[in-house]
């Protein structure tokens, strides 16, 4: 534990002095490691590590020493109930206090977490339970989703778990090899891949999204996401808790920019994340008439509009701070405090990772100098590999002072609010439908998502193409996919191919639209 934290504590040191900590910071190599164990545990157990607001007002508010013990009680529970060290766990909770303690717990015990989101559909899960090889499920009121599922795995639930001894033992040391995290990732191809993390990757990888934050001791942070996505982890747990700041909550139905800018005035808040979609929504307020006390603001997920960056710099005079990375990495580029910011560029890369442009302008990472965040791999990825880089799929454009801009993906692959879409993925739950003969999905521009899913369809013979078709179209989409994935935007036309019989999206993504149907707007 003292390598890593001489490392976070050089980190704080040197919060603003950019080139010094890019200099002289090494991510510590460690034989044996468990956050959960030796970190968390050991943070001053008086200071509040957990504070979760509940839009009808009412809230809980967790020491390090409270968290503590529940994740202690929590893993004897498990441990009793049959997880094992290396288990497969998936785990299917919203914003509530089991989420902390349940990973905590499963990270104790040796157990791999396949974190999972609540709004993932049928198809989703039952990808996620065979290819996982998932040997038991956590998911509290969302239990009974798993009713029809057959397998060979056991469904938990954490009652009892308060009877249990808040004091664990661990049944032997962790090695920081060890797997921690499985999460799922979209791809070009129709399964998303499965990302593998380590005790060290992401938990000691995560001192460079803690540097990018500007995290410091007794904070309290805010980030926006969606629990079972990697950018939950990254804002929501590793990097506050790296820092020995509080991880603040709000738990709404809905989403509403009002409600927002209420919390950021009425608590404490100093140091705030969220998607672009989220500040677009925001800056469509006055910001001006409200006060906050934020010390630090960031955003990730996709390139933010520099016209909303001048728009909370004019009111709150705080400059918005865009960061990079992956589910496969942890922060890899950005904007630290105290360091100019370019317009439209998302910084520079962060202590601890040396990132190389290939010919083609590929963010890429020299496997010979392999950074600690990076993954461990694709879990059941067996192919033989001499790969000397690993490579981001993202091209960008670096300038004479290091700052990178990101310019797309390598392949077709883009984001829509904050989620990472397959195309090829879309255009197969697309085919399933009796009227569809063929699909293309690009992005297409939206004022709130950034982007949103756009279908050109070309129409089984025997089928009309208007706006009848267009609403029964809807309706399946909405029946079958997973809400972030929902195609928002349709047009019925024949494909442009190649003459190897390849759609041609990049003619797609130019053409003017022309009889465009959309569905629900709003976000």
């Amino acid at each position: 534990m003292s390598a890593f934290q001489e490392a976070r504590d050089f980190l704080l040191a040197h919060r603003t002095d950019y080139e010094t900590a890019y200099r002289e910071f090494a991510f510590p190599r460690l034989t044996h490691f468990n956050w959960a164990l030796d970190w968390f545990d050991a943070l001053p157990g008086e200071q509040l590590a957990l504070w979760i607001l509940e839009e009808d007002g009412s809230e809980l508010r967790l020491t390090f020493a409270e968290l503590t013990a529940r994740s202690n009680r929590v893993a004897n529970l498990l441990r009793r109930r049959g997880v094992r060290r290396g288990d497969r766990v998936l785990l299917m909770l919203g914003n509530e206090v089991a989420l902390w303690e349940t990973m905590l717990a499963a990270f104790k015990l040796g157990a791999v977490v396949i974190p999972t989101a609540t709004l993932l559909g049928q198809d989703d899960l039952l990808d996620r339970l065979s290819r996982g090889a998932i040997r038991h499920i956590i998911a509290g009121s969302h239990l009974p989703r798993f009713d029809d599922i057959a397998g060979d795995f056991t469904r938990i639930s954490l009652d009892g778990a308060a009877k249990e001894s808040p004091r664990f033992e661990p049944d032997g040391p962790t090695r920081a090899s060890d797997p921690l995290l499985l999460y799922f990732t979209s791809g070009t191809a129709a399964k998303p891949k499965l990302v593998e993390h380590s005790h060290e990757s992401y938990p000691v990888g995560h001192l460079s999204t803690m540097y990018w934050l500007g995290l410091q001791p007794g904070d309290v942070h805010w980030n926006i996401s969606s629990p079972g996505w990697a950018k939950h982890a990254w804002s929501c747990f590793f990097a506050p808790w790296n820092a020995g700041a509080t991880v603040f909550i709000y738990n709404y139905a809905r989403f509403h920019a009002t409600g927002a800018l209420r919390i950021l005035g009425a608590k404490p808040i100093t140091t705030f994340c969220a998607p672009p979609t989220v500040w677009r929504m925001l800056v469509q307020e006055d910001l001006a008439a409200h006060r906050v006390h934020l010390r630090e603001a960031m955003s990730a997920g996709e390139p933010l509009n520099p016209e909303v960056i001048q728009r909370v710099r004019t009111a709150w005079n705080l400059t918005i701070r865009d960061g990079y990375g992956q589910t496969e990495t942890t922060a890899l580029a950005g904007n630290p405090p105290g360091q100019p910011v370019k317009p439209g560029s998302m910084g520079r890369p962060l202590p601890g990772y040396r990132i190389e442009l290939s010919d083609e302008g590929e963010l890429c990472l020299a496997l010979a100098t392999r950074p600690t965040g990076l993954m461990l791999g694709y879990a059941g990825d067996t192919r033989a590999s001499n790969d000397t880089f690993y490579r981001t799929g993202d091209i960008a454009i670096r300038d004479a002072e290091g700052y990178l801009t990101y310019v797309g993906r390598a392949d077709d692959v883009f984001k829509s609010s904050d989620y990472r879409i397959s195309p090829f993925e879309l255009e197969s739950l697309l085919l399933r439908h009796p009227a569809v003969a063929e699909a293309a999905v690009i992005p297409c521009a939206d004022p709130v998502r950034g982007c949103v899913p756009k279908a050109f369809i070309a129409l089984v013979d025997g089928y009309k193409p208007g706006e009848k078709m267009a609403r029964y179209l809807f309706s399946f989409i909405r029946e079958t996919f997973s809400p972030y994935k929902r195609i928002r935007r349709i047009e019925f036309s024949e494909l442009p191919k190649t003459v190897s019989g390849k759609i041609r999206r990049a003619e797609l993504r130019t053409r003017p639209p022309a009889k465009e149907f959309r569905d629900d707007p709003r976000p």
